[in-house]
């Protein structure tokens, strides 16, 4: 099963620092494997203190079903999904902003964002991608 290394995941994070830059907002990026394990995070200077636990939620439910979090969305009220939230301690957030990580067609991993809107943050997550040469699907 593919994986992301901590060098692909410095190369999201520096990718995602510069849309940051370019939106001209606060937020945290985590990137996790495909499991939903943390590889790498960062939170901008005056970022909120909440932002990279949300960050690293969209990640975990992206990278769990391999979908981007915005998608799960509709879901999230499920009472599955809502067994699973709780199972995760919380960690597992189905709302924009997150996007899948794939390698050779199958899941290595995903890149969340949290801290300016919703679509802001998914733009951070798939300019990121883009900026490391990885697919989102």
């Amino acid at each position: 099963m593919p994986t992301i290394t901590l060098h692909e995941a410095e190369t999201i994070i520096e990718g995602a620092k510069n849309k940051i830059q370019e939106l001209g907002v606060k937020m945290s990026v985590s990137v996790t494997d495909s499991r939903g394990d943390l590889i790498a995070m960062i939170r901008t200077d005056g970022a909120s203190w909440r932002t990279p636990f949300i960050s690293r939620g969209k990640a975990v439910a992206s990278a769990c079903f391999g979908e981007p979090s915005g998608e799960l969305e509709d879901r999230s009220r499920w009472p599955v999904f809502e067994a699973f939230t709780v199972l995760q301690d919380g960690h597992f957030i189905m709302g924009q902003g997150a996007v899948p990580i794939y390698k050779d067609g199958e899941i290595a991993g995903a890149v969340g964002a949290s801290g300016g809107k919703s679509q802001e943050d998914e733009d951070v997550c798939r300019a990121a991608l883009a900026h490391a040469g990885l697919k989102s699907s």
